[in-house]
C-alpha cells in the first residue's frame, strides 16, 4: 500500500508538471504572438466620458474601460472610439441639436488625441493602423454609434468623413430614419431600410465608409447586404446561434455576410454571449434603474452618465458575466460557420462590455491566451485580432477610390 501510494503521489506530481509546463509554453506563446500582430477593438463608447471634467485618455482612468496607458498596457494597438448619442425625438430642431452634439464629440476627440500626442495618433487609413503601431503608439480610429446623428440630412456623413469617422452604425436601440433597430418596442417602422437609409448606404460605399450592420433589425441586415456595393462590419455583435438575442446575427445572417465579404466583430459583453441566468432580484433592480433614467432616452449627457455607472454599479453587485470561454465559443462558432476570414473583436468597452478576465483594454492579451489554448495559429489570431476588419476597410478604401 505504502509502494502505491508513493507511485500515485508521483504520477500526480508529474501530472501537475506537465500541466504547469504546458500552461507556461501557451502563454509564451500568446505573449510573442500578441505583441507582433496588429490588435485592433472596433467599439468603445469611451468618448462618452470625454466631456466629463477631469477624464483623459492619456491618463489610466480606472472607472472606465479604455485609455492610452490601458491600451498599451494590454497590448491593444488601435482603438475605434465611437461618436454615440442614444435615440431620441426626430424633427428638424432636434436632429440639429443632435448633430451640433455630435461635432461636439468629435472635437472632444481630437483634442485628447492632440492632448496626447506622444501616446497616439488619429488612424483614418488601413495604412495609419500599421504605420502608427510601427512608432510604439496607439491608433484611435473614429466611428459613430447610430445614424440619429444623421437626421435626414445626406450631406453630414460627407461632413463627418472629413471628421474622420470610418464607420457608422445606422441605427442603436430605436428605429431612425435610416432604417428598424433590432430592439425597438414598437417593432418594425420601414421594414427594413427606408428610402433614405438606402441612400445613406450609398453615399458611404461612395466616401468609403464602412456600413455598420450592429443593433440593426434582420429585415434592415439583409437590405444592407443586398443594396451595398463594398464589404459591410457588425462591429460589436455576436452569435445568435449561441446566444438568442435579436442583436445578435443568426447562422443565414453570417452566411449572407461571408457572401457579403464582411466581418462580425464578437461583442464582449455577457448579455449577448450566454442566456443570463434567471435573477428576478437583478431584473427588477435594473428595470427600475431604467425607469428612474427613462431608459436613458430624452435625458442630459450628466444624467446619462450617472444612470449607466448605477447600472453597472449594480450588475457588479450580482456579478453574473460571461467568460473568456465564452467570447471564443464564438468565434469558434464564427471560423467553423462561414471560415476564419470573417471574424474579429469589437468589446463595447464603457458601453456595457467586459466579462470576467477582460474588464478592460489592459486584459486584452487574456483571448489571445484562450485563442492559443484552443490552437488556433499565429497566422488565424493575426486575422482575427486585426488583418480581417483591415481588409474589409481596405476594400471599402479601394471601392470607393475606383
Amino acid at each position: 500500500m505504502k509502494y502505491f501510494n508513493t507511485i500515485l503521489l508521483l504520477t500526480l506530481f508529474m501530472l501537475l508538471g506537465s500541466c504547469g509546463d504546458r500552461e507556461a509554453a501557451i502563454q509564451k506563446k500568446a505573449d510573442k504572438i500578441h505583441e507582433a500582430v496588429l490588435t485592433v477593438d472596433t467599439h468603445c463608447d469611451t468618448p462618452m466620458r470625454l466631456t466629463r471634467a477631469g477624464f483623459d485618455l492619456g491618463k489610466r482612468n480606472d472607472d472606465g474601460c479604455v485609455d492610452f496607458p490601458r491600451m498599451k498596457e494590454g497590448g491593444l494597438d488601435a482603438e475605434f472610439f465611437a461618436v454615440f448619442i442614444g435615440q431620441g425625438p426626430r424633427n428638424d430642431s432636434i436632429h440639429d441639436v443632435v448633430y451640433h452634439r455630435a461635432l461636439d464629440i468629435f472635437a472632444a476627440i481630437h483634442e485628447s488625441i492632440e492632448k496626447n500626442s506622444d501616446q497616439a495618433e488619429l488612424a483614418l487609413t488601413v495604412e495609419d493602423a500599421y504605420r502608427i503601431e510601427d512608432t510604439g503608439k496607439r491608433a484611435a480610429f473614429i466611428g459613430i454609434e447610430n445614424g440619429y446623428t444623421v437626421g435626414n440630412d445626406i450631406s453630414r456623413i460627407g461632413e463627418f468623413y472629413e471628421l474622420g469617422a470610418r464607420y457608422i452604425t445606422l441605427s442603436h436601440s430605436r428605429n431612425n430614419d435610416i432604417c428598424d433597430s433590432s430592439t425597438d418596442p414598437s417593432g418594425a417602422e420601414h421594414n427594413g431600410l427606408s428610402e433614405f437609409g438606402e441612400e445613406v448606404v450609398r453615399e458611404m460605399n461612395r466616401l468609403g465608409m464602412m456600413v455598420d450592420v450592429s443593433h440593426i433589425s434582420d429585415e434592415s441586415f439583409y437590405d444592407v447586404v443586398k443594396i451595398t456595393g463594398a464589404p459591410v462590419i457588425a462591429s460589436h455583435s455576436s452569435c445568435r446561434a449561441l446566444c438568442e438575442s435579436p442583436r445578435n446575427l443568426d447562422d443565414n445572417m453570417l452566411k449572407a455576410l461571408k457572401e457579403n465579404g464582411g466581418v462580425i466583430q464578437i461583442c464582449i459583453l455577457s448579455d449577448y454571449l450566454r442566456q443570463p441566468v434567471p435573477n428576478p432580484e437583478l431584473d427588477a433592480r435594473l428595470q427600475e434603474i431604467r425607469e428612474k433614467y427613462n431608459n436613458f432616452r430624452d435625458i442630459s449627457d450628466e444624467e446619462r452618465e450617472k444612470g449607466r455607472n448605477e447600472y453597472y454599479a449594480t450588475r457588479e453587485k450580482y456579478k453574473d458575466y460571461a467568460t473568456i470561454s465564452d467570447a471564443v465559443d464564438h468565434i469558434d462558432h464564427v471560423v467553423q460557420l462561414i471560415g476564419i476570414d470573417h471574424v474579429g473583436i469589437g468589446t463595447d468597452f464603457d458601453g456595457g462590455g467586459g466579462i470576467s478576465e477582460l474588464m478592460d483594454v489592459s486584459q486584452m492579451k487574456n483571448l489571445t491566451i484562450e485563442l492559443v489554448r484552443r490552437g488556433y495559429s499565429r497566422k488565424e489570431i493575426e486575422k482575427i485580432w486585426g488583418g480581417n476588419i483591415m481588409r474589409v476597410m481596405g476594400e471599402v478604401e479601394r471601392i470607393a477610390a475606383s
